[in-house]
C-alpha cells in the first residue's frame, strides 16, 4: 500500500533518496497550509555523522494562513520506517491533510508538537 510523505527540503533530493531507499521515488508536487519553516540546530550525533548539515529545516504550526509549498513523495511503508531512523532524533511524524486533500506524513520537530 503506498504512504504519502510531504518533504520540504532533504528528502526531494536525488541523492538523498538513492542513499537511502535505493531507488527515485515518484512524487507529485503539493501544498502544506497552516504550518510554517523554521532552522533548528541539530545535536542528534549520529545525523550529523551522515554528513548532514547542523541546522536544518523543520515545520512548526502557524496559525496564520501560511503555506508551504513542496513535494509529496510515495513510499511504501517499510520506505517511512526507514526514514524514521535517519530523520533526527528530535522530529516525529505525524499525518496531515494537504491542499489536493491528500493526507501525508510530515516530520516535525517534537518541542512543536
Amino acid at each position: 500500500m503506498k504512504e504519502y510523505l510531504f518533504s520540504y527540503g532533504t528528502l526531494q533530493k536525488e541523492k538523498t533518496q538513492l542513499e537511502l531507499f535505493e531507488r527515485n521515488l515518484q512524487s507529485f508536487a503539493d501544498t502544506l497550509r497552516g504550518y510554517k519553516i523554521a532552522n533548528i540546530e541539530i545535536k542528534d550525533e549520529l545525523f550529523l555523522s551522515k554528513g548532514e548539515d547542523k541546522f536544518q529545516k523543520t515545520l512548526i504550526p502557524s496559525n496564520n494562513n501560511a503555506i508551504i509549498k513542496g513535494k509529496v513523495l510515495e513510499l511504501t511503508m517499510e520506505e517511512i520506517f526507514l526514514t524514521d531512523k535517519y530523520e533526527p532524533d528530535n522530529y516525529k511524524r505525524i499525518k496531515v491533510k494537504l491542499e489536493s486533500g491528500k493526507e501525508a506524513w510530515i516530520y516535525i520537530t517534537a518541542e512543536a508538537i
